[in-house]
This record gives structure tokens, C-alpha cells and sequence, in this order.
């Protein structure tokens, strides 16, 4: 099978442009070829009023190998690469002490897969709640301005990515093809087939609880333990070397082999972690507000006359900027036809974020508006600087919103200008549990604020109508990544405890759901392999297995 790359037709051709696109790059009759399947689907919108289809497809003729040589030097002609997933383990009976996945967003949900796959038999400790509870949970605060700290946008089955866009797609490196395993897994689980094919994949906050719960009913049944409400509040590393954990309902655990997948937002589990010796260091993020614009404008713009156009759906973007004095200002976390939500974990603070349904048809687009800050920016050199920075400005961001969760909003016009805003305009703001207008540089640093001040504008030279003066701003956006790292070795270890594998957002080495459920996998990878090297060691020692625990 031969694959073609960047062939692009017209919005609207017809099915038999394609065949004949296929056969004049082959430089075949098309009555050569036997079969052809789209790989992916993408779309070229530079030119709005020339939007172009862009494929990749996976061509069978009746001589691949002929037409191959033939193309060799043409780079958008290639063999077909093969993407079957094939686990480096197979297990014929599960260890002893059982492998433990910390977490169970995207990086947990997928290494505790992997493991059940391979025979190994996960227990997965969560410390919030199943995904439905977890919802009505979220929907507490968003309703009513309850929050619990252990059940809410951060915390619980299914992890953040949750409630966001259900994105699920990511610019790793990815030569073994994990992101397609990531997929098929998805679509097994009951997430649309065509997430396998479109270029920019995306399932939606609704969609994915049921796609959540039911993968977690596949590893259950293929013998692993989820335990909800189980919260880790120690580790047991005597000698460098992971020995147990102990929960905070006092129960202890024996763990030689831990997955730590525990999300950007566990600030007491990076305190403990801290305090037990684990190495970390603080790591570069960003800070910011939600920017919310009719979404009839985007498509306008992305798309000129093809706005509404089936195959496109709603628009996205994506927008960058350096600033004068050096600061990256960027778009993050861009929500088509969503809403802007609260995303707190902890009493007293405010956080923003963004969310999709997979149909992305509510009336505003939104995205984070983001600044980097880097270690330098926290005040001091404490390892934990970064989460003290992102509770400040949380804090002020409460204060401001009036105490109640509401969250602090104002109008472009007024934020560019400097003064306060004391209503919304055209735009209505669609943050839940409701906003409070005033002037959001209370709540960032000046440096920030002066940096999204002179990145708006400019923004709006790429994307006409992005000045809007009535597009309402939201803050604060502070969870854009993990402000801190858990380094690990190149086995996936913990720089300074064996046994240990920090993994996804949390650990500092993901961002998004795809690549945090890529690194989910490559975890269990790398406790199989551990695994099964020690199964061989005790074989050819003493003759007993050392992962049985004799």
C-alpha cells in the first residue's frame, strides 16, 4: 500500500476528483488503481475565499511496489506505514505487589490500559470521583457556587481534559504511532470514527464521559482495580527506591512500580513529593485571561464566503506573538462554539478555562490569551514558587469577581484603554457561575498586562475584527501547564527514585490530552519492560520471581 501526502482539491469537488488527483500524482490510468482510504482530512484557509481540501490517503494499485521505486524521490509518495499497536509484554499472570497509576485523566486513563492489556493488572487510585458524579460536581459550582476541593474541573475521572474542547490532537514527535493507538482506543470506546481521519480531532466534554467510563469498565475487566476517593498522601521511597504509598483514609499500599499521573493541578502531591525528596524544579508557564468573540465573526474571517460550509464546522485559530521587551504572548486551549468555565480547585480562588461540546455550536468562541512567565518572574527559588504565583494572582482574581466564584470580566475596548469596564456590550460573556466587571489588570502582573496589551492589537492584523471592542476578556487563566517538573531519567523514572514514573501534565511532560495519553502509554511501557527485566533476573538467580513478592 502506498501512502500520498498533501493532495488538495477544492472545498467542494466531487468524488471522482479524488480517484483522478490519485492517479495523475501516481502518474497511472485511474483504472490502476484498486482501492484507496482517506488517512486524513485537513483544510488550507490561508486564501478564505480559496479554501483547499488537504489529504493524506492510503493507495492500493496493482503494482505498490513498482510505483514506489518509481516515485522514490518524490517525498508525498511513501510506503504505508504500519500503525498496529504491538505491546513490548505479554503477561501470563499479573505481578505481585500489582503496578499502581496515581490519576486518571488522559495519562493515567491510558497507562492503566496499557497495563491491563499486557496482563498486569492495575490498581488505579483516583483521589476525586467517577466521571458522573464528578459532572454534577462541577455543575455545583458552575450553578451554584459550591465548590468541592475534590471534585471539580481539576480532579476526577477523566482528569481536566474533560471539561475542555476534547482536542485530540498535538505536534509530538510520534514515530511509533502511539497518538493512533490513543485514537482507536477513542473510537473503541464509543468516540466518533472520524477522529481516526479530520486533521484537527476533537470528541467534547459530553461525549468523552461516557467514552471515560466505558474504558474504564474494559479495565476492570481485564482485571485492574479503580479506586475513587483514594487520595495519595505519602510515599514510602526508603533508600532512593519506591516502596509503598499510604492514602488518606490511612490505608497503606505496597507499590514497587508507580505510574505518578497525577495532573498540573495537584499542589498538595508536589508539597509531599517535595518534602519526601523527590526531585522537581520549576518549569516555565503562563498566565492570562479568556477572550471571548462572537463565533459568526471567526468563521467570517477564517473562512470568508465558506463560512457555515459542513465540512469546516466552526473555525479555530491559533496566534502568537513576541513582545517588545521578549515575552511570548499566545492563544491556548481555543474553544470553538464553547463556553468559558470555571476551572477552580481550591476555596477562595478563581481560574478560568474553556470548553466544547462536540457539536460547537454555542454563540461565542473563546480562547486563553496567555503570557510565559518562567522561574525568574516567581519571587524566589523555592521549587513551589510557581504554585504560590498561580494562587496569588487566583486570589486577586476572587477578590475581584466579588467572592463568590463569580469571575472578574471586562470589555476589550476598556482593558486596551486602562479603565474599568462596567457592563458587557454585544458580546455577552458566557462564563458560569457569572462575572463581575472591573479591570482585570488587578489580576496579572504588570509585566502581562502590558504584554497583552501590545499583542491584541496586533492580533488583530491576522485575524480582521479580533479588536473587537466589545469582546469580553475573563481572568485568571493560570493553569495552562504543571509549574513544575518531576524529572525523570530516560527509562521514565524519577531522577532520584527507582520505581517512580512521573507522567503526563502533571509531571511536566504533556500538554493536552493526546500527548499526556501518548506518555500514559509509554509509562506502562516502561514498568512492563521493568517488570518482566526482573522476572527474568529471578528466574536465572534463585529460581523464584522477584515480581511475585516471595
Amino acid at each position: 500500500m502506498l501512502r500520498l501526502l498533501e493532495v488538495r482539491l477544492p472545498l467542494d469537488h466531487d468524488e471522482h476528483a479524488l480517484r483522478v488527483a490519485i492517479a495523475r500524482a501516481l502518474r497511472v490510468p485511474p483504472s490502476e488503481l484498486r482501492s484507496y482510504t482517506i488517512a486524513r482530512r485537513g483544510y488550507d484557509a490561508r486564501q478564505p475565499d480559496r479554501i483547499m481540501l488537504v489529504y493524506t490517503l492510503d493507495v492500493t494499485t496493482g503494482d505498490d511496489a513498482r510505483l514506489l521505486a518509481r516515485h522514490r524521490k518524490d517525498p508525498h509518495i511513501v510506503a504505508c506505514p504500519d500503525t498496529r499497536y504491538r505491546p513490548p509484554v505479554q503477561a501470563s499472570r499479573p505481578p505481585r505487589p500489582r503496578p499502581v497509576v496515581v490519576g486518571l485523566g488522559p495519562a493515567g486513563l491510558f497507562a492503566g490500559l496499557l497495563l491491563a492489556q499486557m496482563g498486569l493488572c492495575p490498581i488505579i487510585l483516583e483521589r476525586g470521583k467517577p466521571v458522573r458524579a464528578r459532572t454534577a460536581d462541577t455543575f455545583a459550582l458552575w450553578r451554584r457556587k459550591v465548590l468541592n476541593p475534590e471534585s471539580n474541573v481539576q480532579f476526577g475521572e477523566g482528569g481536566a481534559g474533560t471539561f475542555s474542547d476534547g482536542k485530540l490532537h498535538s505536534q509530538i514527535s510520534d514515530p511509533h504511532h502511539y497518538g493512533r493507538k490513543v485514537l482507536e482506543e477513542f473510537v473503541r470506546a464509543g468516540a466518533p470514527p472520524e477522529i481516526l481521519t479530520i486533521s484537527k480531532p476533537h470528541i467534547g466534554t459530553f461525549r468523552l464521559v461516557g467514552v471515560v467510563e466505558r474504558m474504564r469498565t474494559t479495565i476492570e475487566g481485564l482485571g485492574g482495580e479503580v479506586h475513587f476517593e483514594s487520595r495519595v498522601v505519602d510515599i514510602d521511597r526508603t533508600g532512593g527506591v519506591m516502596r509503598g504509598l499510604t492514602l488518606a483514609d490511612g490505608r497503606t499500599l505496597e507499590a514497587r512500580h508507580v505510574i505518578l499521573a497525577i495532573g498540573h493541578s495537584a499542589r498538595d502531591t508536589f508539597a509531599m513529593l517535595r518534602d519526601r525528596g523527590v526531585f522537581l524544579e520549576p518549569k516555565p508557564f503562563a498566565i492570562g485571561l479568556r477572550i471571548e468573540h462572537p463565533q459568526s465573526l471567526i468563521d467570517r474571517c477564517r473562512f470568508g464566503r465558506h463560512a457555515g460550509h459542513p465540512l469546516l464546522g466552526a473555525a479555530d485559530y491559533k496566534l502568537a506573538q513576541r513582545t517588545s521587551g521578549g515575552r511570548p504572548v499566545y492563544s491556548f486551549c481555543m474553544c470553538p462554539g464553547g463556553t468559558v468555565v470555571a476551572a477552580a480547585s481550591e476555596p477562595g480562588r478563581v481560574v478560568t478555562n474553556g470548553m466544547s461540546q462536540y457539536s460547537r455550536n454555542e454563540r461565542n468562541a473563546n480562547s486563553a490569551i496567555v503570557v510565559g512567565v518562567t522561574p525568574a518572574d516567581f519571587g524566589n527559588d523555592d521549587v513551589l514558587a510557581g504554585v504560590a504565583f498561580q494562587r496569588h494572582w487566583e486570589e486577586r482574581a476572587f477578590a475581584l469577581g466579588g467572592g463568590t466564584y463569580e469571575a472578574p470580566a471586562q470589555r476589550l475596548a476598556d482593558f486596551l484603554a486602562g479603565r474599568a469596564s462596567h457592563g458587557p456590550g454585544d458580546v455577552i460573556p458566557s462564563y458560569q457561575p457569572g462575572v463581575r466587571f472591573g479591570d482585570l489588570s488587578e489580576v496579572l502582573p504588570d509585566y502581562a498586562a502590558d504584554a497583552l496589551r501590545e499583542a491584541l492589537p496586533v492580533f488583530a492584523h491576522k485575524i480582521a475584527g479580533f479588536a473587537l471592542s466589545d469582546a469580553i476578556l475573563t481572568g485568571v487563566e493560570t493553569r495552562t501547564s504543571a509549574p513544575i517538573r518531576i524529572t525523570r531519567n530516560d527509562d521514565h523514572q524519577s531522577r532520584n527514585t527507582r520505581g517512580l514514573y512521573p507522567t503526563g501534565e502533571g509531571a511536566g511532560y504533556a500538554g493536552g490530552i493526546l500527548s499526556a495519553a501518548v506518555d500514559g502509554i509509554k509509562a506502562a511501557e516502561a514498568v512492563a519492560r521493568s517488570l518482566s527485566t526482573r522476572r527474568q533476573a529471578g528466574r536465572q538467580g534463585s529460581g523464584n520471581d522477584p515480581g511475585d513478592g516471595r
